[in-house]
């Protein structure tokens, strides 16, 4: 498995994001050209893509992970991940959630959260597979548009 941080917007890093994204959920909408550099270009967002070993063929998975200081600490936090549904079951998606811990280590985050739907069943398993453990707290959210 090639894993690689994203430094530049490029069609097919577009495109693979507006076919991937979707598989999150019907209501997901990819990043337009403009967001997808802004994500590119933050000092505290990390783009991950996925492709196959030798790192010629087609993206295959993406992760997003973020590191940001507030009060208490160094925090990490996994966002986006998703792995085409036609290569699922491949160790796409450990590859990347390992490379994230990696990069979180190497920043001094304490520890990495994510969050998954609980429908995404294979995700959770992985999750849990990998030493995250669920947390007993309650999710809110504020919608804003």
């Amino acid at each position: 498995m090639y894993i690689e941080i994203v430094s530049e917007v490029t069609e097919e890093l577009h495109e693979a994001l507006r076919r991937l994204v979707p598989q999150l959920g019907a209501h997901k909408v990819p990043p337009a050209w403009e967001e997808l550099k802004e994500i590119i270009e933050s000092e505290s967002s990390t783009l991950l893509v996925a492709r196959e070993s030798d790192g010629s063929g087609p993206i295959e998975g993406i992760l997003c992970i973020t590191v940001y200081r507030v009060p208490t600490g160094l925090r990490s936090i996994i966002e986006d991940v998703v792995v085409d549904e036609k290569a699922r079951r491949r160790g796409i998606g450990e590859a990347l959630v390992r490379h994230a811990i990696e990069l979180a280590r190497a920043a001094g985050a304490d520890g990495v959260s994510l969050t998954s739907n609980p429908q995404r069943e294979a995700a959770n398993q992985l999750y849990r597979a990998m030493g995250f453990q669920l947390r007993q707290t309650n999710p809110y959210f504020y919608r804003l548009k």
